[in-house]
């Protein structure tokens, strides 16, 4: 699965390649897809950067040369059948790309995964990566680190800092070990400003989003183990306030601030579903209940997308699958 001189050989002998990441893409997602593009620029390759979701604003300044498209079927239509690999970042299973999905089912090129979550699905040629990695953008670093395929510069290294930075939680997850320091400490050395980057990424909200984190705070509620913290966002609350659904990011992990707290719950009401967000200290495996819904993520944080149904529905449905798991 770590083979990273195969993926070398892979972009050694190819020109022309697809890169494309997971909808409402987080600052990994991004960063691991644009140090890639990087990459394959560097080696005169031929490369289109194609994602389902627009940029979050807060996360543009990384697209600084402005290569990300947005997915439109008609424009795009041909893109597929001119390209010789499709790389998925950042994500494991075809339907995270959701319109792009069936262009990528049906692509006769090579399939390529360089992702960190597990349970990943039996549709890629070659998987490289692996949850022992705190972020996608880890292994872009280590697949430069080994194969020396092309130099550590401060523009790569600027993607890779802010991926890895953002899915170690600020370096206060579980996989932030010494290791993850010293990655942190050459790509600083290459010219990255933490401080600038932090306040782009977390201090430069939109008022909308401050205004519907604060209704999302007055939703949270206890279950009756005051052990699992949840919060209710509904799409009125979006129009109400101007935010979009990227602004949601993170606001689950204000139910674990919460002392006695293990689990955190956020649903979001979408036009013909929900979507639900997981999170969970120490051991608890969240993404377990994610499956029984056929979602994915991390051993503590996760999610899923249900459609044709109802918050009523799921959480009742979710009270009785937790009860049932913890009777194991």
């Amino acid at each position: 699965m770590n083979d990273l001189s195969l993926l070398k050989k892979i972009i050694d002998e190819h020109n022309s390649f697809l890169l494309s990441t997971h909808v409402n893409p987080d600052a990994d997602a991004l960063g691991s897809e644009l140090a890639f593009y990087l990459i394959l620029k560097k080696l005169g390759k031929k490369v289109r950067v194609i994602n389902h979701s627009s940029t979050p604003y807060n996360l543009e300044f990384l697209d600084e040369l402005n290569v990300i498209e947005k997915f439109d079927e008609m424009i795009h239509k041909n893109v597929f059948d001119e390209s010789e690999v499709f790389i998925l970042l950042d994500l494991n299973q075809a339907n995270r790309i959701v319109k792009i999905e069936k262009a990528f089912r049906g692509f006769k090129g090579v399939k390529v995964c360089i992702d960190h979550h597990q349970d990943t699905e039996n549709v890629f040629d070659h998987v490289f990566g692996g949850i022992e990695y705190s972020a996608t953008s880890e292994i872009i670093y280590d697949f430069i680190d080994e194969t020396k395929i092309v130099e550590l510069d401060n523009s790569i290294a600027l993607q890779l800092y802010a991926g890895i930075m953002t899915d170690t939680g600020s370096f206060r997850f579980d996989r932030t070990s010494p290791r993850i320091h010293r990655i942190m400490a050459e790509l600083l050395e290459k010219g990255v400003n933490p401080t600038e980057v932090y306040d782009k990424i977390y201090d430069q909200f939109k008022f909308g989003r401050v205004k519907l984190l604060g209704y999302a705070l007055s939703t949270m509620q206890l279950d009756s183990t005051r052990q699992i913290a949840y919060m209710i966002i509904k799409r009125e609350q979006l129009e109400q306030t101007g935010a979009t659904e990227a602004d949601i990011d993170g606001f689950v992990n204000y139910c674990l601030t919460i002392q006695g707290i293990k689990i955190g719950i956020l649903f979001y009401e979408l036009k013909d579903g929900i979507k639900i967000s997981f999170r969970s200290k120490g051991e608890i495996p969240v993404s377990k209940l994610a499956k029984e819904f056929e979602g994915g993520g991390h051993t503590n944080a996760s999610g899923i997308r249900l459609f044709h149904t109802t918050i009523d529905e799921v959480k009742e449905n979710l009270k009785k699958l937790n009860e049932k798991m913890e009777e194991q």
